[in-house]
């Protein structure tokens, strides 16, 4: 898809106007996670718009996500994405077989930018998996960590991940004060939306007592 076919698209959220710092810190690096789950970008050209088309209108994902888009649509947001350094879309595999879908994100190229002071090099993420088979498990949020590991070893800079759940996501919110995400409350972040801001700074190195 061309330069040209994706003139006029937006991202609501995205912050376009960005310090000298935010622009040089660059797109968030595709992290590897070990195990199970193996990760790759979204290539627009390819059948993975109508992947997403189909799993975005699943019940689960329609009512949570509300982007029950046309393939044409998907297309376009996900090579908009590619083009630019705020967001990467991401296709995660369990076992070898698609089973969702990733956001990583600049947070300082992101709205929730607005709610603490972000470092150019601050990660988040959104996760969609579209396999309701693996909710309740503990598996994602065993790969929710794992991802996180692999975020801050894909950029060294990276002080801070955040999450922006719904506010009236119970089990994720468990979820990730289980596995040492910090709660920082609830937001309305836009008049239709309130989120629950989570976060995760770099682990620290274990001193040498020898």
């Amino acid at each position: 898809m061309s330069a040209a076919d994706l003139s006029g698209y937006r991202i609501g959220r995205e912050i376009t106007d960005v310090d000298p710092a935010v622009a040089a810190a660059g797109p968030p690096p595709l992290p590897a996670v070990p195990g199970d789950f193996g990760l790759r970008l979204v290539d627009p050209d390819s059948a993975d718009p109508a992947l997403l088309a189909e799993w975005f209108a699943r019940p689960h994902l329609a009512q949570t996500w509300e982007q029950v888009w046309p393939v044409d649509r998907w297309r376009t947001d996900t090579a908009y994405k590619l083009a630019g350094d705020y967001v990467r879309p991401v296709i995660f595999a369990y076992r070898g077989r698609p089973v969702g879908y990733l956001e990583l994100y600049r947070v300082a190229r992101d709205e929730i930018a607005q709610l603490y002071d972000a470092h150019p090099h601050d990660l988040g993420f959104h996760v969609a998996t579209a396999d309701p088979e693996l909710l309740g498990r503990g598996v994602i949020s065993g790969f929710l960590r794992d991802l996180a590991d692999g975020m801050f070893a894909a950029d060294p800079d990276c002080a801070r991940i955040t999450l922006e759940p719904a506010a009236d996501n119970g089990p994720i919110r468990r979820a990730l004060t289980k596995h040492g995400w910090t709660d920082l409350g609830e937001y309305d972040i836009r008049p239709d939306r309130r989120i629950a801001l989570h976060m995760l700074p770099r682990p620290t190195e274990p001193e040498d007592l020898s």
